[in-house]
């Protein structure tokens, strides 16, 4: 089993969750984002700075992370995400590759 941290915009969640069940029924431990579950919640940013060192600890935590890049799309956030993992050395899975080798 791996513990993989699932990274990408938060604009694709729903890609995210289907994809974080799919790894999970396959016997991943997945750690995910924190989503926003009241529209338009505006956060401060201290709330914002914690909730980015969290994922940053997800990713210390994993052996892996996964990258979903729906239509190849890597923002920024994202980007430092993948750069943070390569510093690890965690190995990092792009969504698209396991889209295009199944």
């Amino acid at each position: 089993m791996k513990i993989i941290t699932l990274c990408g915009s938060l604009k694709f969640q729903k890609e995210m969750m289907i994809v974080a069940e799919k790894m999970a029924l396959e016997g991943n431990c997945i750690l995910t984002p924190v989503y926003s579950t009241i529209e338009n919640l505006k956060r401060s940013e201290e709330q914002l700075k914690k909730l980015k060192e969290e994922h940053f600890k997800r990713i210390e935590l994993s052996d892996a992370i996964l990258v979903i890049n729906v239509n190849n799309y890597i923002g920024n956030s994202t980007s430092l995400e993948i750069q943070y993992a390569k510093e690890l050395g965690k190995e990092i899975i792009y969504y698209t590759d396991l889209t295009t080798n199944k």
